[in-house]
């Protein structure tokens, strides 16, 4: 076992619950759970010097399985798979065979946020985990394996490598659910200067699934190209849960976000080979007792979920989320943190 490698003492469906640190020439720390992959902690030197952890979640494992957090589970931190988002009425057709899931958010009622991840061999510091949904898993077709390696480089960029293959035709879109807030003493994301660069984003129906449209951003709320503050425009009681088509070509690595807390200086920057980004202000977070036993609620975090388009799925026109045998699946999304 690696030294940076801590037993939690949780057995989940016989399989061991570790968590596993990686460090960087600056002393910056990632903490991950081989449970859903999640990243609970993301600590660097603020421009004070002193230690900030930017994002949200719990000091130890068993925040993350406790019914009060499952009873209202914001997926905090977790990857998602496999499928990203919603897809409209949980069905889809590959290779003329229909498939009905859960009608459920981000992959089913148990999905990979809620599986024991096997740890692989790797060089430090990078983590890499895997995990084998068996066909039949919340309906999805085919064995489908996944591996995501995890590395913090010395310029406090956490790097994500998705890799994925399948034994048959199948849906995949796969994200990562990390709430940021860039504040000392979190707050309200309403004040940070935020900047996407798509001119278009994606109409959804009433129940937030993608439709098929895409719209400018130009004249409306979600128009972030030149940036402003995040509350500038956004409805208070709604936020922003909306996404973006990116304006860079797909697999390119490119820019799909910048945030700036105007008062920290903590700049975060999110680079993605993905078409798209989620931009997503936390309104139904409502989590007690998280780390240094802080009570977070709404609107007091942002996530970017680099991704396919939500139902793409179902939508010909937009880059496919079917995978097939002899294929493979690859994502990169990069966290960068500067002050």
């Amino acid at each position: 076992m690696r030294e940076n490698q801590i037993s939690t003492g949780r057995i989940i469906e016989g399989k061991e619950v570790f968590a596993v640190e990686l460090t960087n020439s600056r002393g910056s720390k990632v903490k991950i759970f081989n449970y859903g992959a999640i990243v609970s902690s993301f600590v660097i030197k603020n421009a004070q010097g002193e230690d900030q952890d930017v994002v949200l979640g719990f000091d130890d494992i068993d925040g993350y399985l406790s019914e009060d957090y499952l009873a209202n589970y914001p997926y905090l931190g977790t990857v998602i798979g496999r499928y990203a988002n919603r897809i409209k009425d949980g069905k889809f057709s590959v290779e003329g065979q229909q498939y009905q899931l859960t009608q459920s958010l981000h992959g089913g009622t148990n999905g990979f946020d809620k599986k024991v991840w096997d740890i692989l061999p790797t060089i430090d510091p990078s983590l890499t985990l895997q995990y084998t949904s068996p066909a039949g898993e919340e309906n999805f077709p085919g064995n489908l394996t996944v591996q995501l390696t995890f590395k913090l480089s010395d310029e406090d960029e956490l790097i994500l490598d998705y890799h994925a293959v399948t034994d048959a035709a199948t849906a995949v879109n796969l994200t990562h659910h990390t709430y940021f807030n860039l504040s000392k003493n979190g707050g309200n994301v309403g004040r940070y200067q935020q900047r996407i660069p798509a001119s278009n984003y994606l109409e959804q129906d009433s129940e937030y699934i993608v439709t098929g449209k895409v719209l400018p951003v130009e004249g409306t709320i979600h128009d972030f190209l030149a940036g402003k503050s995040i509350g500038q425009d956004w409805d208070p009681q709604e936020g922003y849960d909306q996404t973006y088509v990116l304006d860079k070509e797909y697999k390119e690595l490119g820019l799909a976000s910048e945030t700036i807390d105007p008062i920290t200086g903590l700049k975060l920057e999110v680079f993605t080979t993905e078409p798209v980004a989620h931009f997503y202000t936390a309104k139904y977070l409502n989590v007690a007792k998280g780390k240094n036993g802080r009570d977070h609620h709404p609107f007091e975090a942002f996530c970017i979920e680099t991704q396919h388009a939500p139902n793409s799925i179902n939508i010909p026109e937009f880059p496919k989320t079917t995978l097939l045998p002899g294929e493979t699946y690859l994502q990169t999304t990069i966290f960068k943190v500067t002050v």
